[in-house]
């Protein structure tokens, strides 16, 4: 048996669906709001919505060195999309029900109020594992 067996795959839990309603405005045929369906985002899937969200700006006074800097709001609204198994965000008759293109704009049309988009954001992020939200982080950092 291997010192590290319990490190092994075979051994790791896996992750459940979660469920929650994040906004008001869709309802089933019994008026209550629609509850989506969301799935765990893997380390490896949030980087890369965090690599994509990040720009390089030019250090002021400095030619020629730049700092990085994460577009928050949109990354927040990639994790989201990613996370979301139903509705699907990406399904081409969904979008063009909203008259969008993409899963991001489909998300911001469906929550269209900012309490609730702010609820989802706070709920994805804690599904996901974050403790503190971002923009707690963010203001965090910044103190």
């Amino acid at each position: 048996m291997s010192k590290f067996a319990k490190f092994m795959k075979a051994n790791k839990t896996t992750k459940e669906n979660g469920f929650y309603a994040p906004t008001a405005s869709l309802c089933d045929d019994d008026g209550k709001p629609l509850k989506w369906e969301f799935r765990h985002v893997s380390s490896k899937e949030n980087e890369a919505l965090r690599e994509e969200c990040t720009i390089d700006v030019p250090v002021t006074g400095k030619p020629g060195m730049y700092r990085q800097k994460m577009k928050s709001g949109a990354y927040v609204q990639k994790l989201i999309c990613a996370s979301v198994v139903v509705p699907d965000l990406y399904d081409a008759e969904l979008q063009d029900s909203y008259e969008v293109k993409t899963p991001e704009d489909l998300l911001l049309a469906m929550v269209d109020d900012p309490g609730e988009y702010n609820d989802l954001a706070a709920f994805v992020q804690k599904f996901q594992g974050f403790n503190l939200s971002f923009d707690e982080k963010v203001d965090e950092a910044k103190n």
